[in-house]
């Protein structure tokens, strides 16, 4: 029998949250502290609204974290009220793709909490600061659950309006779990009536702001679709669409400037551009209707078929790292050719170029799937590998350091393309030496 769905709980007694209550005393809770049932086991983070913490349920044992308002902003009847807000918004969309609440209530001293399923992982923003920019079948990968989570909140009538890297959590597993967190300034439908927002307020991060936000105009779905296209330009250059340090200028640049291209500082297909184009439109009726045909759009870009169409399979990866050591134009000339020669030497022996940047070079092939051949097979391609590294070295001796790793692991076909997997997540495995090949033991192992 399927086990029924865990509804949160809503606990608020009495007390009214934005008391003067909250204006004292310290501002973390220690170790040990309960929040109704909750018992506090130690931080997790602090954000800008409030203070994260690792708890457990005195009653049944299960872990959460644990939201705490801070008390400055529990000071404010308006902040408290969005606060509460999000877990009742929260409490009524029950997806796979967005964080659960668990309960919602008060402390003793008036500051709103709420618990949440406890989530181990790296948010998107930690992601690509860690790894740069991801290839568009990656990119595609990470964007389908937000796209499904979104989907999910503009049918119940929620307009997230803050969706960002910070905002989405990549919880570990193989494919990882993605999740949108973070409703906090999200709005529903029959708020307007609530006066929780009025004309001309700005609620959302100005980096992913669209223009009718700043302008403090009505928001709909489409609203959550341009802070897509800037999640999706964002995944495939690692720099931010619109930026300045100037709020003016920025803002200037949402509502003016029209969207750069990530074709020209990373290797993206024209009809991903056009997806990222359309999606950062400054009328709203221009963009993509909802996040259910962006990402459809962004499918057919990609060369991806239906879902359901997938399969795993192993492979083996040579990733090529060429570092110029002068910045002159001969020193780099030289480190492009050798990145064409390590292309041309890995197509020969049948690996898929899946990823060409500046100075980084990854291809796979596909390994046999039983077990003796696939050992084989390994075993050759890392001969191959540390000939390749020894040969570039050779050739690029006073003019650039050639680093080679040689990896295997799992990846995910459609149609007979790779469109993803651990093999894919190169800073897992990727590590820079002094030059020479480096096989991980994944590759190595018999």
């Amino acid at each position: 029998m399927e086990k029924p769905v865990e509804k949160p709980t809503l606990s608020l007694p009495g007390s009214t949250p934005g008391t003067a209550a909250a204006l004292s005393g310290a501002e973390e809770l220690a170790p040990g502290a309960l929040a109704g049932a909750w018992q506090v086991e130690r931080l997790l983070a602090r954000g800008g609204h409030g203070v994260i913490y690792v708890a457990v349920h005195r009653d049944t044992g299960r872990r959460a974290a644990l939201k705490v308002l801070s008390r400055r902003f529990a000071a404010s009847p308006e902040m408290a009220a969005r606060f509460v807000r999000e877990g009742r918004v929260l409490s009524r969309l029950s997806h796979p793709n967005v964080v659960r609440y668990l309960e919602l209530g008060l402390l003793l001293d008036g500051r709103a909490f709420c618990a949440m399923e406890l989530l181990e992982g790296q948010t998107l923003h930690d992601l690509v600061s860690a790894r740069g920019r991801l290839a568009p079948s990656e990119s595609l990968a990470l964007l389908e659950p937000v796209c499904a989570a979104l989907d999910a909140a503009h049918r119940a009538g929620v307009v997230h309006r803050d969706v960002k890297a910070s905002n989405v959590i990549v919880a570990t597993g193989d494919p990882p779990l993605v999740k949108l967190l973070d409703f906090g300034v999200a709005r529903p439908a029959e708020a307007a009536g609530e006066g929780l927002t009025t004309v001309g307020e700005r609620l959302g991060s100005a980096h992913a702001m669209a223009p009718e936000q700043i302008r403090g105009g009505p928001v709909d779905a489409r609203t959550d679709v341009y802070a897509l296209g800037v999640l999706l330009y964002q995944l495939l250059t690692g720099a931010l669409p619109f930026w300045s340090d100037d709020p003016h200028e920025l803002d200037r640049l949402q509502l003016e400037a029209p969207p750069p291209r990530a074709g020209l500082v990373a290797p993206v297909p024209p009809a991903v551009d056009a997806v990222i184009e359309r999606a950062l439109a400054k009328r709203p009726d221009d963009r993509h209707p909802s996040a259910v045909a962006f990402l459809n759009a962004l499918r057919a870009a990609t060369g991806r078929g239906p879902a359901g169409s997938e399969r795993a399979a192993r492979a083996l990866a040579v990733h090529v790292a060429v570092t110029a050591l002068r910045e002159d134009d001969a020193a780099l000339l030289a480190a492009a050719a050798l990145e064409d020669e390590a292309e041309r030497a890995l197509a020969a022996e049948g690996f898929e170029v899946d990823l060409r940047a500046a100075g980084a070079l990854l291809a796979t092939r596909l390994l046999a799937v039983a077990p003796e051949a696939e050992r084989a097979e390994r075993e050759r391609g890392v001969a191959l590998a540390r000939e390749l590294a020894a040969r570039l070295a050779t050739a690029a001796a006073g003019v650039a350091r050639v680093q080679v790793c040689v990896h295997a692991g799992p990846v995910r076909l459609e149609g007979g393309r790779r469109i993803g997997g651990a093999l894919f997540r190169t800073a897992e495995w990727v590590r820079e030496t002094a030059g020479g090949c480096l096989a991980t033991r994944d590759a190595l192992e018999s």
